[in-house]
């Protein structure tokens, strides 16, 4: 799936088949639903899971504890938008 057809599928009431559960919670956050996403990806221990918690807890506000998810997943906090980060985690996270 390409990036254009990820935001695309932001349009349907579920997500497409065969998404990761990274992109999964991508997509749930990506409609608005941040508990859901952020239950999604809370229990998987694995780096990119560590990358797109750490985005929610810093898109929640919470900037100790998403600090603490991207030095787990081997990241800094970037210096860029919520909707750039967003795009930047799909984008590398889909094949």
């Amino acid at each position: 799936m390409q990036f254009a057809e990820f935001l695309k599928s932001l349009e349907a009431d579920t997500p497409p088949p065969g998404l990761t559960l990274h992109l999964e919670a991508l997509w749930l956050d990506g409609k608005g639903d941040w508990q859901a996403a952020h239950t999604s990806i809370d229990s998987i221990e694995q780096k990119d899971a560590y990358w797109v918690h750490a985005y929610l807890h810093r898109k929640e506000g919470d900037i100790w504890n998403a600090d603490y998810w991207y030095r787990r997943a081997g990241k800094t906090r970037p210096a860029i938008t919520l909707q750039e980060e967003w795009t930047m985690i799909a984008k590398a996270l889909l094949p």
